[in-house]
């Protein structure tokens, strides 16, 4: 019976260990962040620069170990406003069930790990993936509660990850990869600011600022407008010619148009009704859209 019981007791710690692991590295968000790398990784290689699997799984292991460690020294400085907001005052740190201490030794271990594998696969992979971490740390994420200008900030380091898969397959940062680079870049706005309406009520307990105004209005309606616009004319510029050699096909330019204009009637609709639910529509569009732009270049590449 006490070899059952001790048998529980591991289980549920090792369990517990696994949970507070994925909730402080955003295990979902991190996948996320990876799918756009492995994109941009597909979108580079070519008969100059082949495929390799050891270069592909390093990217994906020091991706995750760089984005797992930005979440969490970030949950790390905001500890005390985690406390304030329903969404976040159950993770690990805010929670009490992980020491801050521990939290930054973990961040810091997953940093230099991250930086050692993409390092292995080039140095300015490497380059980049210290520059997004710096960025997302240390000026952000202090910025999120002194100016709206944070979410310009962090749309950086949040659009470096699609245009990394490029530099890991051919060690250049070259017009293909700014492309990518620009296309995550505008797409950044209307899908954070859809989230900062969605949880306006829980960001203001914590005197967060995400939206261009700081209000739930027309005026910050119609810069998700706005640049959704930036976006979809972003994503059409491999249809032009100028990319280097990154570019679509004229059907593909279509479908991207499309999946364009499906997102801008979203933001559209927000800006008509101006709900959280409006807003949260959005959102998991404006998701489902970079997923599928990605998709649909990758296929253009190997259909063509």
């Amino acid at each position: 019976m006490n070899s059952a019981l001790q048998s529980s007791v591991n289980t549920f710690s090792i369990k517990a260990v696994f949970l507070d692991f994925k909730e402080i590295t955003k295990a979902g968000l991190a996948i996320s962040v990876l799918f756009s790398s492995v994109a941009g990784y597909f979108l580079g290689f070519d008969s100059e620069n082949p495929f390799q699997w050891s270069v592909l799984i390093m990217l994906i292991v020091g991706g995750y170990c760089m984005v797992g460690a930005s979440n969490a020294f970030n949950q790390v400085i905001e500890k005390d406003l985690d406390k304030l907001m329903d969404r976040t005052k159950n993770r690990p740190v805010p929670s009490g069930r992980m020491s801050p201490n521990v939290a930054l030794i973990l961040a810091t271990v997953l940093t230099i790990i991250g930086l050692i594998l993409l390092y292995l696969i080039n140095p300015k992979t490497a380059m980049f993936g210290a520059i997004s971490i710096f960025l997302y740390t240390s000026l952000y994420t202090p910025l999120k509660t002194v100016t709206p200008l944070s979410v310009f900030v962090g749309a950086f380091p949040g659009a470096i990850p699609f245009m990394l898969g490029w530099v890991a397959a051919t060690g250049e940062f070259g017009i293909e990869a700014g492309t990518l680079f620009l296309i995550q870049f505008f797409w950044q706005f209307p899908h954070f600011w859809a989230i900062g309406w969605m949880l306006f009520a829980d960001y203001e307990k914590a005197k967060i600022f995400m939206l261009p105004t700081g209000k739930r209005d027309t005026s910050t309606a119609l810069q998700i407008i706005l640049y959704t616009v930036w976006l979809i004319v972003a994503s059409l510029l491999p249809a032009l010619g100028y990319t280097g050699k990154f570019f679509i096909t004229k059907a593909s330019a279509v479908l991207v148009l499309l999946l364009g204009l499906w997102m801008l009637f979203y933001s559209v609709k927000l800006y008509k009704i101006r709900t959280p639910k409006a807003a949260r529509t959005l959102m998991l569009v404006s998701v489902l859209y970079i997923t599928l732009l990605q998709l649909i270049y990758i296929a253009d590449k190997f259909l063509r």
